[in-house]
């Protein structure tokens, strides 16, 4: 088998460089390995992992989460802080499933908001109770341009 460890090694970085090194430090907090405890309403529990890491010369944070089992998933996410809108740009990509989803994301309060910014139905993910060995994720969709909100799933994460 042959292993590309140039990409590896273009792809990964140490840690946040550049002058948005602070505002990086938003999703950085996440760099690591976690485990998942994965539920939707009407679909038995499902368990995954999920690894943040540095990217792009420090300058993003990508994601690639994995749950197995009944409604399974297999993607990545890479994330920028964007200057010229003071707020993250996201994008989900699912070969398993066929997706792929832009998102804009910031702050609320305790909170990390991403809200789509493409296709119908509008997407909300968010993550809360954030601490430093744990935090929620919830997904949510909108068929009324973000008006009412259904909860889809949600994944309960802990440090490996």
């Amino acid at each position: 088998m042959h292993t590309n460890s140039g990409l590896v090694q273009a792809l990964h970085a140490d840690g946040p460089t550049g002058p948005h090194a602070e505002q990086l430090m938003l999703f950085g907090r996440f760099v690591g390995s976690w485990r998942l405890e994965w539920s939707a309403p009407g679909s038995p529990n499902a368990t995954g992992e999920l690894h943040f890491g540095w990217v792009l010369g420090g300058r993003a944070v990508q994601d690639v989460w994995n749950v197995p089992g009944p409604r399974p998933f297999h993607g990545s996410t890479i994330r920028f802080f964007d200057p010229a809108i003071d707020a993250w740009r996201s994008t989900w990509i699912e070969p398993l499933n066929g997706r792929v989803r832009r998102f804009i994301g910031s702050p609320q309060g305790d909170d990390i908001v991403l809200v789509s910014d493409e296709d119908d139905p509008q997407l909300r993910w968010s993550f809360s109770d954030i601490k430093p060995a744990s935090f929620t994720w919830r997904g949510e969709v909108s068929h009324d341009d973000g008006r009412t909100w259904a909860q889809e799933e949600q994944m309960l994460a802990t440090r490996a």
